[in-house]
């Protein structure tokens, strides 16, 4: 699957390309947004060297113009991707550009902390999930979502509100895994090796512990 910008913001305003009847884009937005495509993908294959990197070019390129709202959607792709892979800290990327980053940024960035604070400014995608009372509302949310990267971060949403059942991580486990996203499989997977353990599912764990073996070592 090929991460674009739209899949990346989960359809956050975040235009960097240009449109076909538009002139073409300035050379540093395209940067940025091939720099931010990199720098997810390598995020969720669990390449922290090449993430940093590309991140920080993004960065770079998006801040020659001033555009502070424009870096807090850039800080909000990369906590999204940390959200998916159950990462629990806040999103400290984007702290210091709350106080100018525009309203749909600032519900996005509610609802990645697990708080739904607007709905109505959210993705489209995104409201039903942030919408749900119950595990069951959350799992039919987060299993219509399409693209792989949004059902990840709805779901990891989904777990920071306590709401996540057996089958919304499952799904997430197999989301993961069709797309060889490393990080979030590890992350996905030790949760419900936790909970194999926790029933004293002895064979189930067992599985499991070689399924994350093979995850970490490809052996």
């Amino acid at each position: 699957m090929r991460i674009t910008t739209r899949t990346i913001f989960s359809a956050l305003a975040f235009t960097l390309a240009a449109c076909t009847s538009a002139p073409p884009a300035p050379d540093w937005r395209m940067s940025a947004q091939q720099s931010i495509e990199r720098a997810t993908k390598a995020y969720l294959e669990g390449n922290a060297r090449v993430e940093s990197a590309e991140f920080a070019r993004a960065k770079t390129e998006i801040a020659r113009t001033g555009r502070a709202d424009m870096l807090a959607r850039a800080a909000l792709a990369r906590c999204a991707a940390e959200v998916a892979s159950l990462v629990q800290t806040p999103c400290a990327a984007y702290e210091n550009l709350r106080a100018d980053a525009p309203k749909a940024e600032q519900a996005y960035a509610a609802y990645l902390a697990g708080v739904a604070t607007d709905v109505a400014s959210l993705p489209a995608q995104h409201r039903a999930a942030a919408s749900a009372t119950t595990d069951l509302q959350a799992l039919a949310a987060v299993k219509t979502m399409t693209d792989a990267l949004p059902r990840l971060i709805a779901a990891g949403v989904v777990f920071k509100r306590g709401q996540a059942s057996p089958a919304l991580i499952d799904t997430a486990i197999d989301t993961a895994s069709a797309e060889g996203w490393r990080r979030p499989l590890l992350a996905w997977l030790g949760v419900q090796l936790q909970r194999a353990e926790k029933a004293g599912a002895l064979d189930e764990a067992a599985k499991l512990q070689r399924r994350i073996r093979l995850v970490e070592t490809g052996e």
